[in-house]
């Protein structure tokens, strides 16, 4: 696919454009946009990829019986949306996902009225852009630290935005969105940060629900230490700007800066996420069928419209309009763009025999060691067996290798997570790591989407 090219517009206005999630005044966003869009020279970009927040949504998180034949799960799912939310499907755009999380299917279900996005597409029908695709905030941010998560665990994960002068939070479990609350928080000299945390933990556990961790981002992040911080808040507390380079490298080295500087993850960090997801997650389409404006008649001149004074700071409210970095991400159309998947035998070629003979074939390996891509991550607590471990392997003939840390230093046991189209690649790993690690558990359900192959979690058994 190449690279993708980002520019950015920053600008917070005096009014606000929503409400509730709503448009409050078309013209006013459309001349908002238009200033957005001409400081990104972005004349040549006609589609939009449009993150809303989350209160533009209904959303509905819920267990799906595992004896429920695969043809019935979408009707399943409606009906539960419609006796659940008391909504009228035929008047919502939705979609959803389904996730196993510690040996049960959850299902995530979204969905947005037609009626509320109206205002939307009539601002940006105004600009001559079309929205093809949209997205939650609260996903493209579940996105961020998805790759994380272990499917045998079970954790309930609260995502914390920290910018100078606000705290803002969702709260996550394994398999996505669990509240659609969106916290917020005034900072002031009262409270330290760890002191605000820990006693948003306390809540949360008085009302049921134990943090397993605190994922950290936001530009102020930068200043945390983890170990202390960590220790502070009494959550085990995950950097953003450490999962990236460990866990989605992959995509941000596709994403090319116009001024040349590194992406800005910890600042939008939402746009990031949604990015990753429109790569991996094709098939969710919240706008599966086109959006019609009801008729009405839109003849206002934006050349009359406002622009608004250049003291404030972020481009429209919320993370909502966001949308800007989208436009400007790529020259592509998302919502054409088709990856086929590669067959796990390409470059291969059967030569058919004339006359079949019933042989046993000799196994030959499905991967080669010198490109199998290994993650190690340390696990154990202990320092060095990342690196311990990465050495062993390339005195195996395994070169593509990378390390980091786990989530946490709890593992007692050495976990191999493999792809399962490449099963055969996590059983060699184990066998060329018997010396050190006699019995792995090996687990193949790596995401096939996942830019690593093999990802070895470093356990308390290692020797």
């Amino acid at each position: 696919m190449g690279q993708f090219e980002a520019s950015f517009f920053e600008k917070k206005h005096e009014i606000d454009f929503l409400s509730d999630g709503r448009v409050t005044n078309v013209d006013l966003l459309a001349s908002a946009l238009k200033e957005g869009v001409t400081s990104l020279n972005m004349a040549q970009e006609k589609q939009v990829f449009l993150i809303l927040p989350q209160e533009s949504f209904v959303f509905l998180k819920a267990d799906v019986p595992t004896d429920i034949a695969p043809s019935a799960v979408t009707s399943f799912i409606q009906d539960k949306a419609r006796t659940s939310l008391s909504v009228d499907l035929d008047n919502y755009f939705y979609d959803y996902f389904l996730k196993e999380v510690d040996q049960h299917r959850q299902v995530t279900f979204y969905a947005v009225e037609s009626d509320r996005l109206e205002k939307y597409f009539e601002a940006f029908n105004l600009l001559g852009l079309k929205i093809v695709s949209l997205l939650p905030e609260s996903l493209a941010l579940f996105k961020l630290f998805e790759k994380t998560l272990r499917p045998e665990k079970k954790e309930n994960i609260l995502y914390v935005s920290y910018s100078k002068d606000e705290l803002s939070s969702y709260l996550y479990d394994s398999g996505g969105l669990y509240s659609d609350e969106k916290w917020m928080k005034q900072l002031d000299s009262a409270e330290t940060l760890p002191q605000i945390l820990k006693t948003r933990g306390e809540e949360l556990e008085q009302k049921g629900t134990k943090l397993n961790r605190i994922i950290l981002t936001g530009d102020q992040s930068e200043k945390i230490r983890q170990d202390t911080f960590t220790k502070e808040v009494g959550v085990w507390t995950n950097l953003l700007k450490r999962i990236i380079p460990d866990f989605y490298q992959e995509h941000l080295k596709l994403i090319v800066v116009q001024s040349g500087s590194p992406f800005p993850i910890l600042a939008y960090d939402v746009c990031f996420g949604a990015f990753v997801f429109s790569q991996e997650n094709k098939g969710f389409h919240i706008l599966k069928n086109p959006f019609k404006l009801k008729g009405s008649k839109i003849s206002l001149s934006l050349s009359g419209l406002p622009i608004f004074r250049k003291e404030v700071l972020i481009f429209i409210v919320s993370s909502v309009l966001s949308f800007a970095v989208f436009v400007g991400l790529s020259r592509v159309n998302w919502s054409g763009v088709k990856i086929p998947a590669l067959p796990s035998n390409i470059g291969q070629t059967n030569k058919p025999t004339a006359t079949p003979k019933p042989v046993t074939p000799t196994p030959t390996p499905s991967f080669k060691k010198e490109t199998l891509k290994i993650k190690v991550l340390n696990g154990s607590g202990t320092a060095g067996k990342a690196t311990e471990v990465r050495d062993l392997l390339k005195n195996k003939s395994y070169q593509e290798i990378v390390t980091g840390n786990a989530d946490n230093y709890d593992f007692t046991q050495t976990v191999i997570q493999v792809k399962k189209s490449l099963a055969d690649a996590g059983k060699a790993v184990a066998n060329d790591l018997k010396d050190s690690v006699s019995s792995p558990k090996i687990d193949a359900t790596l995401s096939e989407k996942d830019t690593s192959d093999v990802i070895i979690t470093i356990g308390a058994d290692l020797k």
